[in-house]
Parts: C-alpha cells; structure tokens; sequence
C-alpha cells in the first residue's frame, strides 16, 4: 500500500458539505478512498458531491438528515455499507454553537442541543461505525474538537466545554475499541470557514496577528493532518488530540 493511499477503503464524513469537513473528504478522495458526506441541506449536498466526484464515478455519496438524528444516523450508514461495502474511517465533524455570549446568559435548551451533536451524537455514530464495521474488521476514527477544549475562552463556553468532553471521550474510546481501531482527534484554533466567520469576518488581519505563524488555517491545513491520523502512517498513534493552531496555544492565546 502506497504512503496514506486509500484506495478500497471507505469514510463517512458527518458535516462533510463545507469547511473542514469538506476538505477532509476532498483530501481522502484525492488519495483513493470513497466517502459518504452527511448534512442537513440538499442542495449543499448535491454541490458537495458534484465537487468531491466530478465524474460521477460515484466515490462520493451524501446522506441528509441532522447529525443528532438516530434514523439519520443509521441511514448514512446503511447507504455507505450498501454502495461501498465498508466503512472503514468515521470523521465526527458536525458541530453546532447557536449561541454567542457569556455562558450566564445561555438558554439551557441551547446547551442541550450543543451537547447532544457534538458529543452525543459523535458517540452514537461511533457505536454504529463501530458494529456494523469496525468491530469485526479495524479501522479509524477521528473526532474534530477544537483549541478550546484545551484552553478557556471568551463567549463560546459552552461549544469549547463540548469539545473538552469529546477530547476525554477521544481518550476513553481508544482504550476501549483498542487494538483494532484508532481513535484520535483534532483541534483546529480558528479555521477560515462560513461556521467561524464572527471570529474573523470583521478584522481577518488582526485576527490573524495573534497567531506565532501570522495567518489563519484554512480547511487543507486540517484535511492533511485528518488524512494522516486516519492512514496506516499513524499505526501506533491512538488516544491522541492533536492541535493544528498557529501556534497560538504555545503563545498563552485561544
């Protein structure tokens, strides 16, 4: 097997239209693999597919429905087993943050929802991943979390307190799924994409200062490390977070 080839395996990609996720799935099916790409809306769907396999060979299918929805859930992955034959990588990338603000002035309905995709339904597309594939044959998966699961920061306390616990739910499920499938993650600092524009949107420059490398990430900056903490290259590598920030960590910033 070539260097990070994917050729015969298969991924699904939960917020897989835009942003990181998107360009995790373009990453994977540039060296080989075929994805199954997850959202809520049809027409960024079909744009999504029509990006990932120009062709139409048919190495890039999607599947609707809300990342938190148990039909939903085991539909995409039905889809993926019945057009693909595996699902040898799971990629929990979807993610929601309706709110803005300090954490004193949060809905708890909001707080819900946030925990309830980002880290409820991570684990339940884990499970399913996990039986209907992973278990009986290996493989990876990888849970997108962020830089403030690691580090405290202003106005987005409740979506940084869901990555901290997907970043310890990283940890406990690759000493649980272990030997035969990698659980790892990333924490991406901020990413230039439509989900973090009101981080960057009003002053990019600025925002980008704060960084040791003076600029922001873009979604292949994180689809090339998703890539390789999915391949055969990182076979001794489970358990692990690993951040793609800038630098800004080390320099004491989020």
């Amino acid at each position: 097997m070539a260097e990070q080839d994917f050729s015969g395996r298969a991924a699904i990609i939960t917020g897989g239209t835009r942003g990181i996720g998107l360009g995790i799935a373009a990453e994977l099916v540039s060296r080989g693999a075929s994805v199954c790409i997850t959202a809520r809306k049809p027409d960024e769907l079909d744009a999504a597919v029509a990006e990932l396999d120009p062709d139409g060979s048919g190495r890039a299918i999607a599947a609707r429905g809300s990342a938190d929805d148990a039909e939903h859930q085991q539909a995409a992955i039905d889809a993926t087993l019945r057009s693909f034959g595996r699902v040898d990588y799971l990629v929990n990338n979807a993610a929601v943050n309706p709110v803005f603000g300090p954490m004193m002035d949060y809905e708890l309905a909001a707080v819900r929802k946030i925990f309830e995709v980002n880290v409820v339904a991570a684990l339940a597309w884990t499970q399913l991943a996990w039986r209907s594939w992973l278990k009986d044959h290996g493989g990876a998966v990888l849970n997108v979390a962020s830089v403030g699961g690691i580090r405290t920061g202003p106005f987005l306390g409740a979506y940084n307190a869901s990555k901290a616990a997907l970043i310890h739910m990283t940890q406990q499920l690759a000493q649980e799924l272990s030997p035969g499938v990698r659980v790892n993650g990333i924490a991406p600092a901020v990413v230039k994409t439509k989900f973090a524009r009101a981080l960057y949107e009003k002053d990019e420059a600025a925002a980008a200062a704060r960084y040791p490398l003076q600029r922001l990430g873009e979604p292949t900056d994180t689809a090339k490390l998703a890539a390789f903490l999915l391949s055969d290259d990182a076979s001794w590598i489970t358990g692990q977070t690993v951040a793609i920030d800038g630098g800004i960590l080390s320099a004491g910033g989020v």
